[in-house]
């Protein structure tokens, strides 16, 4: 199993060098064998807010490394013109030398659209006529439009990209039919675990995985399914459990309003802003509890060696460890260590 870094930090809870964590982390990554470093899209709001473009923070990862797959996670493919995205990650790619790969979300809040709102209400539409442009101009092809004078003009992209074929995900937030759509597309699946647990999405591996062999899209091989787990490793689970009770529970209350939208088991029909803080403090308390039991990386390397057992099992092909909700960088470099003991250690339960 491939084992990846991911960056979707509240902006809140880092002070100093903000962009420590993710440059010390790649070169680790790096080094250490890891497949992948994934930065996210993020507008308006300090839960995430300090990656408002993976292309800008791909190419500063590209800068540093060598090896390691250089990914955005994701690019909400509605709020941009698709020649921007091709043009912008193909500098990523020659920077890189071929390491770029893209994972296309539609998204969801709609102060995001504040950027293109024209777009909001064909999002998830936009999102694979985006996806499948990108590929197009990826491969040297040119596309139709109007230049300024109002005349039509058919324009490609430059540079050239270094890789003839663009790696691509979609994002699902857990819906089936995304999965399939992914598989029918021939692209890959990056998806977490809020709103859905292993057992739901081993299920949804399958239909994709059925999707992707049925697909005409001619890609080779049986698709990817990258899984965001928030991760921390330690000598003692209930060590870890204390380092991260406070900052994971400030994470997952500045993300309140997506726990309480994937948390319908929990507090059915909830609307965040008319919840009591009591409620609040209920429900980051519960997801607190899910997430360190099942829905993470957490404890020793044997804890993390079992979490892994039941991922390979549903058909997982990467654990996209999301690193920087604890906002003291020292102590998650650290924990790198560890990471990278598991990552060993489950290469070598494998051969």
């Amino acid at each position: 199993m491939d084992f990846g870094l991911f960056y979707f930090a509240d902006d809140g809870a880092r002070t100093g060098d903000r962009y420590r964590l993710l440059i010390e982390g790649a070169r680790f990554a790096d080094t250490h064998g890891f497949a992948s470093v994934w930065t996210p899209e993020r507008h308006f709001h300090s839960f995430g807010g300090q990656y408002p473009n993976p292309s800008v923070t791909g190419a500063a990862v590209a800068a540093v490394t060598e090896r390691v797959a250089i990914r955005a996670g994701s690019i909400v493919a509605p709020l941009h013109h698709p020649l921007r995205i091709a043009e912008e990650w193909s500098v990523v790619d020659n920077l890189s030398r071929g390491r770029v790969g893209l994972s296309f979300a539609s998204g969801w809040h709609a102060v995001d659209f504040s950027l293109r709102p024209e777009n909001y209400p064909r999002r998830k539409e936009v999102l694979v006529e985006t996806m499948q442009t990108v590929r197009s101009l990826w491969r040297g092809s040119k596309i139709d439009a109007v230049d300024g004078a109002g005349d039509p003009v058919q324009v490609g992209i430059f540079p050239a990209p270094v890789q003839a074929e663009l790696p691509v995900w979609l994002t699902s937030a857990g819906t089936p039919d995304t999965f399939r759509q992914a598989g029918e597309l021939g692209a890959g699946v990056l998806t977490h675990l809020l709103g859905q647990d292993l057992e739901d999405l081993g299920k949804k591996i399958s239909l994709y995985r059925e999707a992707f062999a049925a697909g005409s899209h001619g890609v080779a091989g049986s698709g990817h399914v990258a899984l965001m787990l928030h991760t921390f490793l330690g000598t003692s689970r209930d060590e870890v459990r204390e380092i991260v009770r406070k900052p994971f529970s400030d994470y997952l209350r500045s993300s309140i309003s997506l726990i309480a939208r994937a948390s319908g088991d929990l507090l059915p029909g909830v609307n965040p802003e008319d919840m009591d803080p009591e409620d609040v403090e209920f429900l980051v308390a519960r997801s607190f509890d899910r997430y360190f039991d099942t829905g993470g990386l957490f404890g020793t390397v044997e804890d993390g060696l079992r979490t892994l057992e039941t991922l390979r099992e549903i058909g997982v092909d990467e654990v996209a460890c999301l690193i920087d909700f604890v906002g003291d960088t020292d102590a998650v470099l650290g924990s790198l260590a560890h990471l990278d003991e598991l990552h060993q250690a489950s290469r070598q339960l494998i051969h």
